[in-house]
This record gives structure tokens, C-alpha cells and sequence, in this order.
């Protein structure tokens, strides 16, 4: 999808790679519209739900609130919408105003290979215009990395899957259990359908290299994952080192945290219903529990605490939770004892990146210490199952990837499209979505459809618009719930939801960027009183030629976006009514 100049203008939007418009959202809530907060940030997300508790949000790292003070918190401001209209309420008929099943039904049949993110996002897209979808999942449950490598104490599965359901319902067929290269080949789905989506995902660990690492007491980080959340037991021992910067490493280290509390969960569940303990013995047998599993937790890092990769409120949780961090050291060999891990030798880091940016760390040879450990966890990255798309398969990048043009998903054959891990490595959920959609939008086109984003926006102009408080500056940003440090036990959500007054109070920081000046060149006197009523110092008239040197002799009247807290002082202001506000019809706005 290609954005207008007035979406790039707004920079949440920009930022979100399935183009949320946050800020139209944040400023519904503000003003009290909680239903159409929900059904902008639903438009363009079929897991909106599960965004709302787990996404990356780089909606706020781009938020221009960050400028002043802090970004607005807009993952939790959605959180909260979705809980009075989305899926895990039981009612769906808010969403399906923007998400409703096909009208219309077409003829030509997709197969989607894989049921995360990437491969569900495509076939909601696919099946509301039309298609008959099938989904080949190779566990007994849809979801994918979702389940598989999110931890329920950060996405709770009964959210989870009321998003799932909701696009099933839509029409979609599953067949469970049925893993490409051994249940069923890449050709005959080619024979089956008339086009294939693989969004098979990055689900292999990467290991090291080093003496001793396949020792009893190691585990790859997406391996140890994925068994624990499929309820497999694991054991881990009382001082647990998971290696990696990032946060796979992160929900590692806070899984095995917890891995007592997993084995406790897992007794409960498979004791007859009668039997299952009360909350309090629940309580207790938790804390118990606790006490019996690991004691000592590290995240050993090549990166200094700035340079890591992970998100900073996922390395914050962790540190909350007492997980301790070991900086700049890099393993050299996993020391033993009868078989297994006893230990591990680590080197120091001088410099994890060279002069240009890329991954060239410098170890210091001087610089050897050994840490006492009984499991390591390697999060050093994922690798994609190749082997499964088959001798006929489509290219593969050097990265080891498949081979795509990145835009639309497609791949060298002319029948087959992949998105998300599988195809662009190991990256965010909400990336994975974008993908599945992408795919979506292409597949559709290759069948001669075409759809709302392919229209141009128009702008409209806003004949009333909201005005910021004169303290506006003063407004802190209102910091998202949590549980408290001494009560995270068992697989309880750790992040809560806002309050109604909290997201309102929140919401009401919203600087509002959807909304644009506009100026009527053939009105503006160039008169300067814009710029002497503007609070903020954004409006500036200059001579032409510093904008572009061959206009000689004229005037240049300019508007710094970045500071602009659109008060509208200077619309007001303008004699001649040349100045106006507008909200751009592109990407992202319900209609």
C-alpha cells in the first residue's frame, strides 16, 4: 500500500506497518467515542484484540507527544477498547461493521500454509472478499508464534482465541495436523488450490558452535518455548543462563521464571474437574511451587543495556522480576559434568558493531570469567524449515529465507505468495499481520479484484476541531497497570488495562497529527499574523530562495510539523481565511 503525503504526515500511522490510524483512535477515546476508537483500530487489524495486549507498538516510538515528554501509551488505549467490543466480549456485532463475512462469493479456492499471524491475517482478508480458504496448521491449534512463543502472562489464550475464532467463523476451513513436506506437499496444494500462501514461520532454534553445547541443560530458546506453552514438561534447574539481547531472550529468562508455575498448571489441568484445586490452594501451591523452581535467573548479552534489541518495557519487566542482567560478554565453552551443564566460560566484548553500523563484535581475550549454570538458554535467533517446501520449492534468499518481492509477497512462482518469519526472518507480530494482508491485497489483484485503498483519499475540511489545554505540556503520561512485583505468580496477565478515567486522562495527551493545516495560496496576503499568534513558534516566513535558490524575490511561508500542536490559533487568526483544518480520507478511517 502506498501512503498519500498526509498519512506519511501522520506519524503513528506511518509507523504501524498495517497502517492503524492511532491517533483518530486515541482522540475517539479522549472524546468519549469508545465505539469508533474500536472500529478504526479493528479496520485495519484482524488482531486487534491481541495487539492490544502484546504489540511491538511502533506507533509509539514514532508518537510526537515523545518530543515533549513521553509517547501516548496507545497499545493499552486500544487494549481498552477492545475490551468493551472485541471478540473476547462474546458479542462480535460492533466488529462486523468493519469485518464482516462476504457478500459476494468467488470461485477461485487459496491455500494458506501455517496458522500464525501472517497466514490467519491473509486468510480474513482472502475470505471477506469472497474466497474459499483453506488453512493447513501443523499443530492442533491455530495461532502460531502467538501461542507458541508468547507467554500467557503476556497474552491471555482466551484472547488469543476469540481473535482466531472470530476469523474462522468467517467461513475459513482448518485442517489440523497437517505439516508441509510430511502430510502434504507444496505441489499439491499447488494442484489444489488455484494460489498458496506460506506462512510457515521461523520455528528452529539456532545453537552455537561451542564444546559442550549440546549438553544435557541446554535448550533453544524458541524450542524452550514452544514446549512449555504446548503444556510439555521441561526440566530447568535452579540457576537458569539464557544468552541473547533480545526478546525472544527476554520471554525466555520470564518463562523459566515461571517454570514451576507451568508444571503446577499442568497438574491442574489434567485432574478431573472435581478434583482441580480452589483459587487460594491454587494460590499457595503457586508459591510453593515457586520456591522449588529456578532461583537464580541471568541474561547474559555481546550488547551493553542500550545496544540490546529487545524492547525496553520488555527488559524493564524483567528486571522488575528480579532477573538479573550480565552485559558485554560473549560464551566461549559450556563446561560439564557427567553430560551436563555445569557452567559456562564467557569473554568480554569490546565493541559489538563496527564503525559502519554492522555486527562485528571484538572480544577481549584479556578479559575471561566463568558463571555457574545448570540451564542455558540459547536466544540467539530462528532458522526456517526449508526442507518442508520440497525439491520444486520456491528460491531462497541468502538469508536463508524464502525468496519474495517485498512489497507483495511474491515468490518465484507465479502461484505462490509468503510473508511474515518465513519469508523476511524472525520479526514482530504486528509485521507478520502486515504481511498476511499484503499477500492478500496481491493475491486479489492477480484474480483482476481490486479494493478501497487502491482509491484516492480526498481531504475534508473540519469546521470545528479539538483544542489542547494551555498546561497541555504538563499532562504525564498516565504509566500502564500492572501486577504488583510480589503478586506475579502463576500465568496471570503482569499488564493490566486502563480504567476508563486513566485511558481518558491518557487519551486527552494526544497532540492530535491526523489533523492538518492547510493553506489557500491564491488567499494568503502573507500578512505574518499566523506567526505572531502561533504559542508554539512552528509558523516562519522566509525568503523563497533559501526553500529553492531560482525563486528569486519571493516569500516562503513555512510550518514545522514536528512542533505543530494544531490549536488552531492561526486559522482563526487569518484575515483573508486562507489557513484552514483538514482530516485526510486515505488510510485507516472508518466509514
Amino acid at each position: 500500500m502506498t501512503l498519500e503525503f498526509y498519512d506519511e504526515n501522520i506519524p503513528c500511522l506511518a509507523a504501524c506497518p498495517v497502517h492503524t490510524n492511532a491517533g483518530m483512535y486515541v482522540a475517539a477515546i479522549a472524546d468519549g467515542e469508545d465505539e469508533l476508537a474500536y472500529l478504526t483500530a479493528r479496520l485495519p487489524n484482524p488482531f486487534a484484540s491481541v495487539c492490544g495486549r502484546v504489540c511491538a507498538a511502533p506507533c509509539e516510538d514514532a508518537c510526537r507527544r515523545g518530543k515533549i515528554d513521553r509517547p501516548i501509551a496507545i497499545r493499552a488505549l486500544k487494549r481498552f477498547v477492545t475490551e468493551q467490543y472485541g471478540p473476547e466480549t462474546g458479542d462480535r456485532s460492533v466488529a462486523e461493521k468493519v469485518a464482516a463475512p462476504p457478500v459476494t462469493e468467488r470461485s477461485e479456492s487459496i491455500g494458506i500454509v501455517g496458522g500464525g499471524p501472517a497466514g490467519m491475517a491473509c486468510a480474513h482478508d482472502l475470505r471477506r472478499l469472497g474466497y474459499r480458504v483453506t488453512v493447513y496448521e501443523a499443530t492442533d491449534k491455530l495461532g502460531g508464534a502467538m501461542w507458541l512463543g508468547i507467554p500467557e502472562y503476556r497474552l491471555d489464550r482466551d484472547v488469543l482465541n476469540a481473535d482466531l475464532d472470530a476469523i474462522v467463523e468467517l467461513g475459513v476451513d482448518v485442517q489440523y495436523e497437517t505439516r508441509l513436506g510430511t502430510d502434504v506437499t507444496l505441489d499439491q496444494l499447488r494442484e489444489r488450490h488455484d494460489a498458496v500462501f506460506l506462512g510457515i514461520g521461523a520455528t528452529l532454534g539456532r545453537g552455537l558452535d561451542l564444546p559442550g553445547a549440546d549438553a544435557d541443560g541446554v535448550f533453544k530458546a524458541i524450542e524452550f518455548l514452544i514446549n512449555m506453552n504446548r503444556g510439555f514438561e521441561v526440566e530447568i534447574g535452579k540457576r537458569v543462563l539464557v544468552i541473547g539481547g533480545g526478546d525472544v531472550a527476554m520471554d525466555a529468562a520470564r518463562t523459566a521464571l515461571r517454570a514451576a508455575d507451568y508444571a503446577a498448571a499442568r497438574e491442574d489441568l489434567t485432574a478431573p474437574e472435581g478434583e482441580r484445586p480452589a483459587v487460594s490452594d491454587a494460590l499457595d501451591a503457586a508459591r510453593t511451587a515457586r520456591r522449588a523452581g529456578a532461583e537464580h535467573i541471568t541474561i547474559m548479552s555481546l550488547e551493553a543495556r542500550h545496544e540490546m534489541p529487545a524492547h525496553d518495557f520488555e527488559i524493564e519487566e524483567a528486571e522488575h522480576e528480579g532477573i538479573e542482567f550480565v552485559h558485554r560478554r560473549g560464551p566461549r565453552f559450556i563446561t560439564t559434568t557427567d553430560g551436563r551443564v555445569a557452567g559456562i566460560e564467557t569473554v568480554g566484548v569490546r565493541s559489538v558493531f563496527d564503525d559502519d553500523g554492522r555486527f562485528a563484535p571484538d572480544f577481549d581475550e584479556d578479559d575471561v570469567r566463568f558463571l555457574e549454570a545448570d540451564t542455558i538458554i540459547l536466544a540467539i535467533g530462528q532458522a526456517i524449515d526449508l526442507d518442508s517446501l520440497g525439491p520444486n520449492g520456491p528460491e531462497v534468499s541468502p538469508r536463508r529465507t524464502i525468496e519474495i518481492d517485498w512489497d507483495t509477497g511474491a515468490t518465484s512462482m507465479a502461484d505462490v505468495w509468503s510473508g511474515g518469519d518465513a519469508a523476511k526472518g524472525p520479526r514482530t507480530l504486528i509485521d507478520a499481520v502486515a504481511d498476511g494482508r499484503r499477500s492478500a491485497a496481491a493475491i486479489h489483484r492477480s484474480f483482476g479484484g481490486t479494493l478501497p485503498e487502491d482509491e484516492p483519499g480526498h481531504m475534508v475540511e473540519l469546521r470545528q476541531f479539538h483544542r489542547l489545554e494551555d498546561l497541555y505540556d504538563r499532562q504525564g503520561r498516565v504509566d500502564v497497570p500492572t501486577l504488583d512485583t510480589g503478586r506475579r505468580m502463576g500465568l496471570a496477565e503482569v499488564e493490566l488495562g486502563f480504567t476508563p478515567e486513566q485511558a481518558r486522562c491518557e487519551a486527552a495527551r494526544c497532540l492530535r497529527c491526523f489533523a492538518n493545516i492547510l493553506l489557500d495560496t491564491e488567499k494568503c496576503v502573507l500578512c505574518a499574523l499566523c506567526a505572531d499568534v502561533c504559542p508554539v513558534n512552528v509558523i516562519s516566513l522566509v525568503p523563497s530562495e533559501e526553500i529553492e535558490p531560482t525563486a528569486a524575490g519571493g516569500t516562503a511561508l513555512l510550518l514545522d510539523e514536528e512542533a505543530c500542536i494544531r490549536c488552531g490559533l492561526c486559522i482563526e487568526r487569518c484575515p483573508p481565511d486562507a489557513l484552514s483544518m483538514g482530516v485526510w480520507t486515505g488510510q485507516g478511517v472508518p466509514t
